[in-house]
């Protein structure tokens, strides 16, 4: 039997709903629920997004993992219907952080939502607690210092984008660059992104292309490399800034 024959059959299970309750939520016939559960064809797209919206889970879910497996009340509820996977933790019962290695970043807007892919990805343990689903990403090239190649940072889940604080750090998953870490600002339509290195110039992401969005919690790094100080063009360069954001607001 297929993933998602087993899934339908164990979704509609736990409603306590019959092939003939769950065909009218559908409005489709109890012979086509039938025929989807016992695996003999597959629902075609405009039916798998019913049963996304349905059952407030993804395609992705549905499709590519056995939910038969999971606690569905373990399952972190997101806007736009979508699930986030379990916090993860260890037998004594600690939050563990998901790492996503350097090699396995290059297929993380493909990944993010498989369950398969999920699993994968290795785990440690911080030696502080917070509350939260967290991951760690790898830092690619030198636009937020000290943090530079080979150095992770820790993020926790943003559930809105109503909850990013202007100024702070986050990681961000994109449709166009995938992962990214930038200090954040809001805008009207999207959020501005700033390196803390000025050779970096700002832009600007719309909300539509923000897929994911990571809190900093922390940083590992390998280097004890000295940050600079600023020159008088950084300098320059943050207050220019700050201008026109009291513009921005006046």
């Amino acid at each position: 039997m297929s993933k998602i024959a087993k899934n339908i059959k164990h979704l509609r299970t736990l409603k306590n709903w019959t092939q003939t309750q769950l065909a009218d939520e559908l409005e489709i016939t109890r012979a086509r629920v039938g025929s989807y559960e016992e695996d003999r064809c597959d629902p075609p797209v405009d039916i798998l997004i019913k049963i996304s919206n349905l059952f407030l889970i993804t395609i992705d879910l549905l499709v590519k993992c056995d939910l038969t497996a999971i606690d569905p009340a373990s399952l972190i509820k997101l806007e736009q219907n979508r699930l986030l996977f379990p916090i993860v933790v260890d037998k004594n019962n600690n939050d563990q952080v998901e790492v996503l290695t350097v090699k396995a970043s290059a297929g993380y807007l493909k990944g993010y939502a498989d369950p398969e892919y999920v699993e994968k990805l290795p785990l440690i343990n911080l030696p502080f607690q917070v509350t939260g689903k967290q991951r760690a990403f790898p830092i690619i090239g030198d636009s937020m210092p000290p943090l530079t190649d080979g150095s992770f940072v820790v993020g926790k889940y943003v559930e809105s984008l109503k909850d990013i604080r202007d100024g702070s750090t986050y990681i961000l998953v994109t449709k166009d660059e995938g992962v990214v870490y930038k200090r954040v600002y809001k805008k009207e339509h999207g959020l501005e992104l700033r390196s803390d290195n000025s050779n970096y110039q700002p832009y600007e992401v719309k909300n539509a292309d923000i897929l994911e969005v990571w809190e900093f919690v922390c940083n590992i790094s390998k280097t004890d490399k000295k940050q600079d100080k600023p020159n008088m063009e950084n300098i320059m360069q943050i207050l220019q800034g700050m201008k026109r954001d009291i513009e921005t607001l006046k």
